[in-house]
Parts: C-alpha cells; structure tokens; sequence
C-alpha cells in the first residue's frame, strides 16, 4: 500500500520512489529483500491488468519485475565493500556517488519500459530531454527521502513513541527546523502563490533554508532542509511538466548535495570539537581530584601535628612529674613556657596546614575566624568578611580551593608591606544548573607615616599558608575550577576578583 501511494504521487522529475526503495535496501537486513520485491510485485499486479490492452503484454509482463531488483546489486555493493552508514554518521561522499549510479540505473530502467511498450505509431521519444527529467527525478527522490531517513535512523531506536517524542522535543534540529525552517519555506510559498509570475524565483530562493540549516547542524540539518525544501518546490509547480519548476529542481539538487559534503565537515568538526570538550573535562576532573588528594594528604599530616601536640603534652606532663622533687619551681616554669611555645608552633603548622576551624564549621567561620584572620588581626591589619549566598552548598574542593586562594593573595600582597585592610566578599549562585562562586579581595594601603603592622612577626606566619607563587597559583587554580582571575592595583589599593564554577565531577564529596 505505501507504495502504491508513493507511485502516485511521483512524477518524471521528482521521483521519490527510488528514494523510498534505496532507503530501504540500506536499512533492512538481506534476508527481507526477498519479502520487499515479492510485496511491490503483488502490488504492480492491478496497474499491469489495467494498462495491458493499451500498452502490450510483453511491457506487462516486465511491469511486475519491481524496479528495486535493479537496485539491489548496487547497493550490495556498497553495503559490503564500500559502506554508506559509518561509525558517528554516515559517507556523503558515498551516498551522493550511490545515488547517481542509481538514477542511471532507474533512468536505463525507465527506457527499457518505453521500449517494450505499444506506442502509437509516430510517436517519437526526445531521448536526451526525458533522460535528464528522470536522471533528476530519481536524484532528487533519493535526497528528498534517503538523507532524512538516515538522520532518523542515526538517533537510534526508540521503546516508545512517549520516548520518540520526548527525543523530538530534545533536538535543536527539530526546534529549528519547527520554528525557523518551515516558517522560512511557508512564506515563500504564500509570496510565489500570490506573485505566480515570479514562481521560479521564489523555488529557486528555497535553497537559503537548507544552507543554513547545513550550517547550524551539519549533513542532519541539510537533510531536514532539503527534504522540506524539495516538498515546497513541488507544491509551487504550475503545471505537471514546469520547465521552470526543473530548474529550480536543480538547484535544490546542487545545494543539497554540496550542503550535505559540507555539513559533513560541519559534523566532523563539531565532533572534534565536543570530544575536545570531553578531553578538556576529564583532564580537569583529574586535576581536581589530584588537589583533592594533595588536600587529602595535608589533612592527614595535621592530624599527624595534632597527635604529635597531644604527644608533647602528655610527656612533658609526665617528665615533669617525675623531676619535680629535684627541680627548683623556677627551671619547671622555665620548661613549661618551652613546652607551651612548643605546642603553640605545632598548633599553628598544624592549623595552617589544613585549618581546624574549616574542619569543625566549614568554609565561612574558616575565613571569618581562621588562622589568616586570626594572624592578620594581630598584626595589625584589618580585616573583613562578606559571605552571601548558598556557599555551604558548594562541594568541598572548591571550599578548599577558596581557602587556599585568599591565603595565596594575601600572602602575595603582604610582601609589599604596605596593607592596613583587607576585604573579602564572597557571592555564591547558580545559573544553567552550574554553581558558581565570585572571590572578591580588596586591600587598602597606608602611607609611610601610618605603618602600624608588625611585618616581622606576620611575612614568617603567612608564607605557611601560601605556596609562594602568589598570583600565578591563583590563575592556576581558578582555571583548574573552569574560572579566571582579574586583577587591578592603583595607588591606594589593590583588587583580586576570582570566577570559579563547581566541579561537575567534584574529587571529593
């Protein structure tokens, strides 16, 4: 029945039954083209009992040889030795050559019909003329139908048409081709149904859509414009036989097969350029889970200084009570104050290592209440924190990485041993389904009259929360997280603004 319905609405030059047939051959397995020439011959079966008195019985005969036996070789062919549908897509290249051979091949098989057919006597066939018509209607069926086929195809099999819709919905192509192809095409259509005189203008105008289309989507996007396309022609056709109609064929034709070649290097590249992307991802994703074992590592070697504190106390405790009946009070006070700085040291490697307070309360009483901020209001510098937004929500090694960014510009900036204040605002969102979080540190210098700050004692205890690169690890770190950093000085104050997004695939939960 489909195809029957086919041959009806096919004509000499837009003959989309052999697209229908060499879809076919191309996705069915071989063990089903038996079936596929035995169907269509019992549907040829009323067109030969209808036309035998008028054309012969020999043409009748050959009528019930269905046209795909002349197709199955060549796309044999092809399928064995040189494959249409490959790896990620399919060959233009090899399709486009398939479907030339094709349309001589249906072209020959169309002459071949006529010949054996009983025409009325002085009836002359113009064999270059009609031989074009059919070379470019079977052509044009093939890439009205084949392409758009194998773009289906392409998206895999579907459970279910709630799933097929849902897909649809999903595609860009389908949004575009819904929302700006097809609107594209209707205009023109109604512009050639109200200005019939420039019909071929406007038909020849219809291979704008496919081009962008090609452009937007690759060979896809060629194949959904140029079947749209194909169809909006034929519907402007005045007359069965529209030499301009013809023309405007063969432009649809050339555009469509140049499009899907270079649709096919759109898609090639596109794919580069995604399995870059993917590439970029995991080495990201190796880079945050590296930081996280080196965090992982620190941790663990505070913990260490923590034991090795308790281990300093306890034995001094018990050396302690052990001389106390042979040490005079001063030398035992003098021994406490040893032990006391001892631990003192030990707590803050230990804390600087990896802060105590982010441990027990999290990033923001880190940056509040840590040991930067401690130190630094000791010192004499000033020191504020802003913190705004679902911060607690961000995975922990970007809190880590938040920490360790402060503590690098800070120690950066105190090198120059003029800051009196320092600002730190932190805002936190998410925008697109990504979080992200915005680092902004602001320090305020002094003049030469107002030094206040004790750089002796501050330079030695910052440089153990700084790796000493100052804002090149700060750069590296912001783009380990898909982020930048900016910054700006004048003369009274200095900027650092940070960007990071968090890890879609965090080193650590």
């Amino acid at each position: 029945m489909g195809v029957t319905l086919v041959r009806q609405i096919s004509i000499s030059h837009w003959l989309i039954l052999a697209g229908v047939h060499f879809a076919v051959l191309l996705l069915y397995r071989y063990r089903y083209w038996p079936a596929l020439v035995l169907g269509e011959a019992v549907s040829l079966i009323p067109l030969a009992l209808t036309f035998e008195h008028q054309f012969g019985s020999l043409w009748a005969i050959q009528v019930l040889v269905p046209s795909i036996v002349f197709m199955m070789p060549i796309v044999y062919l092809f399928r064995r030795f040189a494959p249409i549908e490959v790896k990620g897509g399919i060959n233009v290249g090899r399709m486009l050559a398939c479907s030339l051979i094709l349309s001589g091949i249906m072209t020959v098989h169309n002459f071949g019909e006529v010949a054996l057919m009983n025409l009325p006597s002085g009836y002359k066939v113009n064999v270059v003329p009609v031989a074009a018509r059919w070379v470019l209607g079977n052509f044009l069926g093939i890439l009205t139908v084949v392409p758009f086929v194998l773009a289906v195809s392409q998206s895999g099999r579907v459970g279910s048409l709630r799933i097929l819709w849902n897909k649809l919905l999903a595609s860009a192509v389908t949004r575009d081709a819904a929302f700006s192809l097809i609107p594209a095409l209707l205009v023109l259509m109604w512009f050639g149904w109200m200005q019939p005189s420039v019909h071929s203008l406007v038909q020849a105008a219809m291979f704008l859509p496919v081009v962008w289309m090609a452009l937007r989507h690759g060979w896809i996007g060629a194949a959904v414009g140029g079947m749209f396309a194909s169809l909006a022609v034929m519907t402007l056709m005045p007359v069965r036989d529209d030499a301009g109609t013809m023309q405007a064929e063969i432009i649809i034709a050339f555009t469509v097969s140049t499009m899907l070649l270079i649709g096919e290097q759109v898609a090639a590249l596109r794919g580069r350029v995604e399995q870059e992307r993917t590439d970029l991802r995991l080495t990201l994703a190796l880079a945050q889970r590296n930081i996280a074992s080196g965090e992982a590592r620190l941790k663990v070697a505070a913990q260490g200084l923590n034991y090795v504190q308790e281990t300093v106390r306890s034995g001094y405790q018990v050396m302690m009570g052990r001389l106390r009946s042979v040490q005079p009070i001063p030398d035992e006070r003098g021994y406490g104050r040893q032990a006391l700085l001892a631990q003192d040291q030990l707590y803050r490697l230990a804390d600087c290592l990896h802060p105590i307070t982010w441990r027990d309360r999290g990033l923001v009483a880190a940056l509040q209440e840590g040991p930067l901020a401690r130190m630094l209001e000791e010192c004499g510098v000033a020191y504020r924190c802003d913190v705004r937004g679902p911060v607690e929500q961000l995975s922990s090694t970007l809190h880590l990485a938040i920490y360790r960014i402060v503590g690098e510009a800070v120690a950066g900036w105190c090198e120059y041993k003029d800051l009196r204040e320092i600002e730190l605002r932190l805002r936190a969102g998410t925008s697109e389904g990504r979080r992200w979080v915005v680092l902004s540190l602001v320090g305020l210098n002094y003049s030469s009259s107002d030094n206040q700050v004790r750089w002796e004692e501050l330079l030695p205890r910052v440089e153990r929360i700084s790796s000493g690169l100052g804002l090149s690890a700060v750069r590296d770190r912001a783009a380990t997280y898909e982020g930048f950093c900016r910054e700006k000085s004048s003369h009274g104050w200095r900027r650092l603004a940070v960007l990071m997004l968090d890890p879609m695939e965090p080193g650590e939960n």
